[in-house]
């Protein structure tokens, strides 16, 4: 086990992060970009402006991690572990990162680049989407009963193909709730 360490600038891109339980340990401005970080165990741990992008994190336990100001483009999270899981994103770029069939509950998005994202049959009930950008982010059978988008930007949600029931939207993210009927509102 390492307990809080910090790691600061670390290039793991050709050197592989030491497979332990990592556990209170800071990881700040290090580069993950595809690398390996399955089946590895990060236990209330903090990434500070590290790029994480198309990194392997299929088996990998993240409980209580903080991710603030990270690239994590092409990331597939239902490969997680998604025993004890629970994540938080901070001004993040989450571009074509997939969610699909995961248990989001009460999950918190906050100022995160979101595009072409995939939300596919996953449970975001109660979810917050704080001033993120959704563009072309995929929601498909996916239920979003309470979720918070009074603030999400350039989404379109098919309020056939999805659960709505008590989400809130603000009036101007009205259209992207009616894009599919290619109505204009103004």
């Amino acid at each position: 086990m390492i307990f809080d360490e910090s790691f600061k600038n670390q290039d793991y891109t050709k050197t592989r992060l030491p497979k332990a339980e990592y556990e209170q340990c800071v990881f700040e401005s290090c580069d993950f970009f595809n690398s390996y970080l399955d089946n590895q165990t990060f236990l209330e741990c903090e990434f500070i402006d590290c790029n994480l992008s198309n990194a392997n994190i299929a088996r990998t336990t993240f409980n209580e991690v903080i991710f603030s100001g990270c690239k994590m483009m092409g990331l597939k999270f239902e490969t997680l572990n998604d025993f004890l899981l629970a994540l938080s994103f901070i001004d993040c770029n989450l571009n074509l990162c997939s969610f699909y069939q995961m248990e989001l509950k009460n999950q918190r998005f906050n100022g995160c680049k979101m595009i072409e994202t995939d939300f596919t049959e996953a449970d975001l009930s109660g979810a917050v989407f704080d001033n993120c950008d959704l563009q072309h982010v995929i929601f498909s059978k996916t239920n979003l009963e309470k979720a918070d988008f009074l603030t999400a930007l350039n989404f379109k949600i098919d309020p056939e193909q999805n659960q709505l029931k008590k989400a809130k939207f603000s009036t101007t993210g009205i259209a992207g709730l009616l894009a599919k009927y290619d109505i204009i509102v103004s």
